[in-house]
């Protein structure tokens, strides 16, 4: 269970900043936290680059945040209360390790998102705390950073001010769990049934999405680029929730059989719900012109778009590909729908 927020310097409400990597940034481990986070209403989140400029998410999709570490750190001079960590491209990189070691050092807790884990342990703050991350990394972690006490077989695991999820889909129970933490069971349980979640346990099996027998070699005769497959159009308009779209162009691209792109009628950044701009990467009218349109994602709750978007995906290339998916993404659709 992450501690309950204690009040500091006077705030009304806990201040999160959501941290983006300018070189590459998982999309699901940074926009679910973010979404979820802002729909609560339990606290300030700010989406934070290193640098000013668009993000490329992986594996789709371009956004822009809306302050760069600089403007935060004049602005929250006392740092923030939660620091969200989704994986990152450049896991190393000197100024973004030093930016979250001093968020630590002014007393914020440190939330790692999936393989966000290993930007976090490269700063030394895990060394001797608990830990989980993405099942595709446990070999890895277990050698390169043996002086963290990697866990599985957990959603999301809570260490004082260090805490961490296990793979992709884990972001939505870590962020229910964080809703928890600052504003009460309550308030979590209204914003589980808004965007469609039964409940935020940590009960996972992590075992359960490892490579079996045979199944590696199979999967690898997938292409895995994911420029590759069908051009997936999503249209995009003011207002959008981040969240859906995100589960969406994730689901779609992680298939290994198309890779979703943001679909506007003009090139101008679109805001979504709570405040992200997402670039549109396809104009409607324009080459290259998609091999299918989504429908608008309508209002609804978010979380079960997922679910929706691995059944089409499943109906549309196959089961291969929606397993595929789903397993990436450490999403129960995997162990419910076996090939």
């Amino acid at each position: 269970m992450i501690n309950p927020y204690q009040r500091r310097f006077g705030r009304a409400q806990p201040v999160v900043a959501v941290l983006a990597d300018n070189s590459g940034t998982e999309l699901s481990d940074f926009v679910v936290p973010f979404g979820i986070l802002s729909r609560s209403k339990s606290a300030k989140v700010i989406a934070v680059s290193l640098l000013p400029g668009t993000v490329p998410m992986r594996p789709a999709l371009r956004l822009e945040m809306q302050q760069t570490t600089a403007q935060f750190d004049a602005g929250y001079r006392e740092g923030a209360d939660y620091v969200i960590v989704p994986a990152m491209m450049n896991e190393t990189d000197p100024s973004l390790l030093a930016w979250i070691k001093a968020q630590a050092a002014k007393g914020s807790t440190i939330v790692s998102i999936c393989n966000g884990a290993i930007v976090v342990a490269n700063t030394g703050l895990m060394n001797g705390h608990r830990a989980t991350a993405h099942w595709g990394t446990e070999s890895l972690r277990l050698a390169n950073y043996p002086d963290v006490r990697w866990e599985k077989n957990i959603r999301y695991v809570a260490d004082g001010k260090i805490v961490s999820s296990s793979g992709i889909s884990a972001s939505i129970m870590i962020s229910l769990a964080l809703v928890e933490a600052i504003a009460g069971h309550e308030r979590a349980a209204a914003v589980a049934r808004e965007v469609g979640v039964a409940q935020w346990s940590s009960r996972h099996n992590s075992d359960s999405f490892q490579w079996r027998s045979g199944e590696k070699a199979k999967a690898g005769s997938m292409r895995d680029n994911h420029d590759a497959g069908e051009l997936i159009g999503i249209p995009v308009a003011p207002g959008i929730d981040e969240v859906a779209l995100a589960l969406t162009a994730e689901a779609y691209t992680h298939s290994h059989r198309a890779h979703a792109v943001a679909m506007a009628e003009k090139t101008e950044p679109v805001l979504t719900l709570h405040g992200l701009l997402v670039i549109p990467e396809n104009i409607v009218g324009r080459d290259p012109r998609p091999d299918r349109v989504l429908p608008s994602l309508n209002a609804g709750p978010s979380v079960l778009v997922l679910d929706k978007t691995l059944a089409e995906i499943e109906a549309t290339y196959g089961r291969e590909a929606a397993y595929s998916a789903a397993r990436v993404m450490e999403y129960r659709y995997f162990s419910e729908n076996k090939l």
